[in-house]
Formats: C-alpha cells, structure tokens, sequence
C-alpha cells in the first residue's frame, strides 16, 4: 500500500490548486463571455429587426367593383393573403421577376378583348406564370381544364396543347370570363366561378340565398382566390412599399420574338429548331405547347412558331435595351449607383 507524507499532500493540494483554478476561471470565464455575446445579439435584433403589417388600402377594387372592406371578414381575408405573399419573400419576387416578362403578352390582349387589366393577376396566382399540370389535371398559365380548353376551341392531342400556348390560352380566358360576367353579374363573381367552375358556385348562391360572392361560404381554395388576388395586385402595384427594392437589371427580361409559319408536317423539332439557328430547349421554352418531338399536320392547318430573335438568348443584349438597369422597380426616381 503507497502511503503519502503530510508534506507530500500538501505539495499536491497545492499543485491541484495551481491547476484547477485557473482552468476553472477560462471555463467560467467563457461561458459569461458567451452569454454576455447571445444578450449583445437579442439586444441588437430586438432594436434592428422590425416587421410591420401590411397596410390595405382603404379604397380597394377588383376589375372596377369596390371591395367590402367594411365587413370585418372581408378584410380579414384580404389581410390574410396581404401577409402570407408580402412575407413568402422567395415567391414574390419570383412573381415579380416573370410578371415584368409576360404582363405584356398578356396585357394587349386583356385590352383588345375588352377585360379588365386586374385578370392579369388571376392568370399569376394560378400559375406562377409555370406551365404547371395541377392533380385535377388543369394546365398552363390560365389552368384550363381539358374539357373547358376545348369548349373554348383550344387543340388538345397527342402533339400538341393549346392551353400552355399563352396567347390563345388568354384569349379562350377572355372568352370565359365574358361568360361568367354575363351569368353573375360581377366581374368578382366572375372569378371566383372560374376557380369553381359555375354550376358550383351558382349551386351555393341558391342553397346559401346569397348572390354576392363576399357573403359566401365557400371551400377553402375559392374562399381565399379574390383574395390572393388582390394580395398580389397590391404588392406589384406598390412594390417599394412592400420592401421590393428589385432593379430593373434583376427583373427577367421581355424578349423580342420573331414568328415561323408552319402549315406542314415536322419530323423532328429538334432538327427543326436547329434549322432555325436555335435549340430544342429554348424552341420548348417559348412553344410548350407542342408537347411531343414531332408535329404531325395532315389537314395542313397554319400554326405559329415563336422563337427569340437572333442573338436575343444572350442576357447581356436583352439588358442592354434598359434606359436605366439600376433603376429600382416601381419607381421614376430611385436609382442605385
């Protein structure tokens, strides 16, 4: 058995000290430093970091007709959709960026067709302004159904869609909305029918003895849709007042197209694109509507094909058409140096 002297514990109590001590006053010492950095930190977020509601304009309308804001549901609903896409920051200014691009594909024709500016912003909320297939089955930017794409004599084969070609999609959408009008009465109506479907919401007008769309009881998806918006049509409206502080170099770009007759059979698009000093990609970018590799025309039927103008593929030249490319979007004034 090893036995210690007095002196021996002494010495080694003493060495224990010397070491223990001042590891123990780092570790200490640390751990208020550390602390005293995360009440730095909550201190700094709690000053600097702010988030404000949204502020719904006290005058709000859809295509013309004024929005009951006065009912406590209603700008409920409106605050909800306000806040969701003012603070869904990823989303919003994806919207915004391909808004720049297709308003004004879209906008002419509203126009010539004699429809409300404001259903560009229904064609956004849709869509994303994707060609997205939904579960139902709806597709491209105005979700058409199969059925009502072909009510409205949009080409729906093995070869090609019409419903994801944007322009004949917009003037079928025309078409229907002026449909709706005439049904309900109310361009709002409207446009909530067109997310139902009509028989659906006429069927709820009768059962719930309401003709007005705000006064509804409706699912979940239609309840929300005017809503979401004018969510939207606020945000891009007033796009600096939402903290969208986007340049217009960032926005994407409208690109100057030029137009391919076709009233004959094609192979291979992707021959076909190449002859056209172009490529399958972007040929699909710009005409999703011919949804397979070949295009069969037996009847000779004339279709259009859109591809960008030479050169135009490059950003550096789509860009170089901008007055100002720092100028901030939304504004005559801002520009960033």
């Amino acid at each position: 058995m090893i036995s210690f002297s007095k002196k021996q514990i002494l010495i080694g109590f003493g060495i224990f000290v010397l070491i223990a001590f001042p590891v123990y006053y780092l570790i200490s010492n640390s751990t208020e430093v550390e602390e005293n950095k995360d009440a730095k930190y909550a201190s700094e977020m709690t000053r600097e970091y702010k988030i404000y509601s949204p502020v719904i304009p006290k005058n709000l309308s859809f295509a013309g007709e004024a929005i009951p804001l006065d009912t406590y549901y209603v700008y409920e609903a409106v605050d909800r959709e306000l806040l969701v896409n003012t603070y869904w920051h990823s989303n919003l200014i994806l919207l915004l960026k391909r808004a720049y691009r297709y308003f004004p594909i879209i906008e002419p024709i509203l126009k010539e067709e004699g429809i409300h500016d404001d259903f560009k912003y229904l064609a956004l909320i849709e869509s994303s302004f994707t060609n997205v297939s939904s579960p139902a089955g709806a597709a491209g930017f105005w979700q058409f159904m199969r059925t009502t794409g072909q009510r409205f004599n949009l080409e729906i084969t093995k070869e090609v869609d019409e419903r994801l070609n944007l322009e004949k999609a917009t003037h079928a959408a025309c078409s229907y909305f002026k449909i709706l009008y005439r049904q309900f009465n109310s361009w709002t109506s409207a446009a909530a029918a067109y997310n139902m479907g009509e028989g659906g919401l006429r069927r709820q007008m009768t059962q719930q003895k309401q003709d007005e769309y705000w006064n509804l009881y409706l699912n979940s998806e239609t309840s929300r849709y005017v809503s979401r918006i004018l969510a939207v049509k606020i945000i891009i409206e007033t796009p600096l007042q939402h903290g969208l502080n986007l340049r217009l170099s960032d926005m994407y770009q409208p690109i100057p197209m030029r137009t391919i007759e076709v009233d004959t059979s094609i192979a291979s698009l992707i021959d076909f694109a190449i002859e056209q000093n172009s490529n399958y990609r972007i040929l699909k970018e710009f005409n999703p509507w011919l949804i397979s590799t070949s295009l069969t025309n037996v009847n000779r039927k004339k279709y259009l094909i859109q591809l960008p103008e030479i050169g135009y593929e490059s950003r550096a030249r789509q860009l170089s058409k901008l007055n100002s490319k720092n100028m901030i979007f939304g504004s005559d004034s801002v520009v960033i140096n």
